[in-house]
């Protein structure tokens, strides 16, 4: 799959951590070939993490993150440093730049214990070896230091090793890019219908992320497409011959489509696709359940990865609420996030109900997830708890019976 074609959250995410002034921009920049992230000898000229698209060849389709020292100090360096290590927990893998012309200091090396420690895969790039009077006894040094690890030498200045540095980053990143979302659940010619509701909500002239990518994942599976808003569906399953082998609903409609589907054909969302093709959909169902243990007042974080303008009965902030309150009988304190604005400190809240994550790659979600358990906060996704209030969950869950046979324990 081409660069251009390529959704962000489907490219491997690479990010270069290190010391402030260890050549993290300068590298970046001989990485891509453009002069992207700003470099001066300044200490902590990087104040945000810089984003560049690129095909890094063999892996393909990639995103080169550089990133604030984490070294910084002050209110402000701290910040910027909880911003890298943001970055750090949701990448692919890591590049971690040192100056070969300086010591290995005890901050470099907890850098490569934490990511050691996170299962991060990760590479170490020896900067400035045009200025190191004897490189190779300088990679020999940092290999006994870090051993097992994979590390050049590298020059920002001159491009020596930055080919050696880009086969290594490719070869680092662990990607299983052959992940079905649902074309393992189908025959050769089988019929899946889609519902798509077409609202204000839905972006003018295309469908979203979540539609596109299940097309695409039906037709390579060599099934057949049947695309309709929530109005056809009793009457195109109506017409002779149409049963198709599998609906799947928008998951603001999953109530009526339920209702207008007979039992004896399965029923999903894409929302639940979503989160099974991410890995997480385990853990949204054990989510979804905690909903009925609540007693009202608690704080409740509805979060999005992606940004938009919220409308009248948007369905995060208006049309969730109001389902929650007619399955409890009780009202709830909500908050709200969006993009990469996921809270830092998640104890006040006592359940957490996210959207499917197209928008956010398989690591971030993984990241969110596992910070979410780790606080002992249930998190679950739009469509898993809409369907566990419409009474249809264990339905939904019929095309995946090691995840159903689960609920039903």
């Amino acid at each position: 799959m081409s660069l251009n074609s390529t959704p962000s959250s489907e490219r491997a995410h690479i990010v270069f951590v290190g010391m402030r002034n260890a050549g993290k921009s300068s590298l970046m920049n001989r990485i891509i070939g453009q002069d992207l992230a700003i470099v001066s000898p300044e200490k902590g000229t990087t104040t945000d993490p810089v984003r560049k698209a690129m095909e890094l060849l063999p892996l393909g389709p990639a995103v080169m993150i550089d990133t604030p020292g984490l070294d910084d100090d002050g209110e402000l360096g701290k910040l910027r440093v909880g911003k890298a290590r943001r970055e750090l927990s949701r990448c692919d893998a890591a590049v971690v730049v040192i100056d070969g012309t300086e010591k290995v200091s005890k901050e470099v090396i907890s850098i490569v214990e934490s990511i050691r420690k996170r299962n991060i895969p990760f590479v170490i790039a020896i900067n400035k070896a045009d200025a190191i009077p004897e490189p190779e006894k300088v990679l020999s040094s940092v290999l006994e230091i870090f051993p097992g690890s994979s590390a050049v030498l590298v020059s920002a200045a001159d491009g020596r090793g930055a080919d050696r540095l880009k086969e290594l980053i490719a070869g680092a990143v662990q990607r299983d890019d052959d992940r079905p979302i649902v074309r393992d659940l189908l025959s050769p010619g089988d019929a899946v219908m889609l519902v798509i509701p077409i609202d204000k909500a839905a972006p003018k002239g295309r469908l979203i992320l979540p539609q596109q990518q299940t097309i695409r994942d039906i037709l390579e599976g060599g099934g057949r497409c049947i695309a309709v808003r929530e109005d056809e569906v009793s009457r195109t399953l109506s017409e002779p011959g149409m049963k198709p082998h599998l609906v799947i609903t928008d998951s603001q409609v999953f109530g009526s489509v339920a209702k207008a589907v007979p039992e004896d054909i399965p029923l999903t969302s894409f929302s639940i696709l979503m989160a099974r093709y991410k890995g997480n959909l385990s853990s949204a169902v054990r989510g979804a359940a905690a909903i009925s243990s609540l007693k009202g007042g608690e704080r409740i974080l509805i979060s999005e990865g992606c940004t938009h303008h919220r409308q009248c009965g948007d369905i995060g902030s208006v049309r969730i609420p109001g389902w929650i309150r007619n399955f409890t009988g009780h009202d709830f304190c909500y908050e709200f996030s969006s993009g990469t604005g996921f809270p830092d400190d998640l104890s006040p809240y006592s359940l957490i109900i996210h959207c499917g994550g197209c928008m956010l790659t398989e690591k971030e979600m993984q990241h969110r997830y596992r910070e979410a358990e780790e606080e002992g906060i249930p998190i679950t996704n739009y469509g898993i708890l809409i369907a566990f209030l419409h009474g249809i969950l264990r339905r939904s869950l019929g095309p995946f019976p090691d995840i159903l046979s689960y609920l039903q324990r």
